[in-house]
C-alpha cells in the first residue's frame, strides 16, 4: 500500500500507524473508478468472480486482479472458496452500510437498488436443489431471509441460531439433538444467487424433515433439482410465511 504522510508527530516504535494514515489508505483504495465500480457491483449483496468482475467493469482480467488486491488489503472485500471457484463479496454488513451510504452522499439521486447482470444458472437448478444436504438455490435463500426477518436467524458476520430460532425448530419438528461436531448453522455461498444461504445442521434437519415429509421431491432426471409440492408448499407458507413467488 502507497506510503502516507500525516501531520500528526512521530509515533513510537511499535504503536502501529496513526488513524489519519489508517483512514486515509482506506479513503485510497476507493479513490479508482473502477475500484468504485467493482464496490458498487457487490453492494448488490452477491459475490463475484474476477472474471466477472472484469466483464461488469470492462477491465482486463489481470487488472481487474490489482484492484481487488487493494480492496482486499484495505479490508474491504474478502475472498470465498465454493468448488474450484473463488468468489469476492463485501467484508461484512458494516462495511456494505459505509459504502452504501458513501454511494448515496456522492450520488443522490442513483437508483435504490443498483441493477447489475447476474450470471444465470438453468432452471430449475437455480429455483431450487440441494446443496449437499440442505436447500440451496431461491429456495434455500428464501428460507434463509425468511428466518432472518422473523428473528429466528442471524446472518451478520457468523451466522446464528436465536433462541427463538432454537424454539421454532423444536415446534416445526426439526430436531438438534445429535449434533456432534457439526456447527448448528453455519453460511455457505450459493453460486446461482451470489449469497450466503443456511447451512449447518439445522438446515440438513430441515431439508430432511422436507424429503421425509413429501415437501419437496427431486426433479424426474434424479438430479440435484428440488420441486416443492403442494404439501411443500403449504408447510412452507405455514412455517415462515413462504409463498411460491418466493422461489419461483
Amino acid at each position: 500500500m502507497d506510503a502516507i504522510a500525516t501531520h500528526t508527530g512521530p509515533r513510537a516504535e511499535g504503536e502501529g500507524p496513526a488513524p489519519a494514515a489508517l483512514l486515509a489508505a482506506f479513503a485510497a483504495a476507493l479513490a479508482d473508478e473502477t475500484r468504485a465500480a467493482i464496490c458498487m457491483t457487490l453492494l448488490e449483496g452477491r459475490a463475484w468472480t474476477a472474471g466477472e468482475l472484469a466483464r461488469v467493469t470492462s477491465v482486463a482480467p489481470s487488472t481487474v486482479s490489482g484492484h481487488l488486491a487493494r480492496l482486499l488489503e484495505a479490508g474491504i472485500c474478502v475472498t470465498e472458496r465454493q468448488g474450484r471457484h473463488s468468489y469476492v463479496r463485501i467484508a461484512d454488513a458494516e462495511t456494505a452500510r459505509l459504502l452504501d451510504g458513501l454511494a448515496s452522499h456522492a450520488v443522490p439521486d442513483r437508483d435504490a437498488a443498483h441493477a447489475v447482470p447476474v450470471v444465470a444458472a438453468p432452471d430449475p437448478l437455480a429455483r431450487a436443489r440441494t446443496c449437499y444436504d440442505h436447500f440451496a438455490g431461491r429456495l434455500g435463500m428464501a428460507v434463509t431471509d425468511a428466518m432472518e426477518r422473523r428473528g429466528l436467524l442471524r446472518t451478520e458476520g457468523v451466522f446464528e441460531l436465536t433462541e427463538a430460532g432454537r424454539l421454532w425448530c423444536a415446534e416445526a419438528g426439526i430436531g438438534l439433538a445429535g449434533q456432534g461436531r457439526r456447527r448448528l448453522v453455519s453460511s455457505c455461498l450459493d453460486w446461482t444467487e451470489r449469497r450466503r444461504h443456511l447451512g449447518g445442521l439445522t438446515a440438513a434437519r430441515l431439508c430432511a424433515r422436507a424429503s421425509q415429509e413429501g415437501w419437496v421431491v427431486r426433479a424426474a432426471d434424479g438430479g440435484r433439482a428440488l420441486e416443492v409440492t403442494g404439501a411443500g408448499e403449504r408447510a412452507l407458507r405455514d412455517l415462515l410465511g413462504l409463498t411460491p413467488d418466493a422461489w419461483s
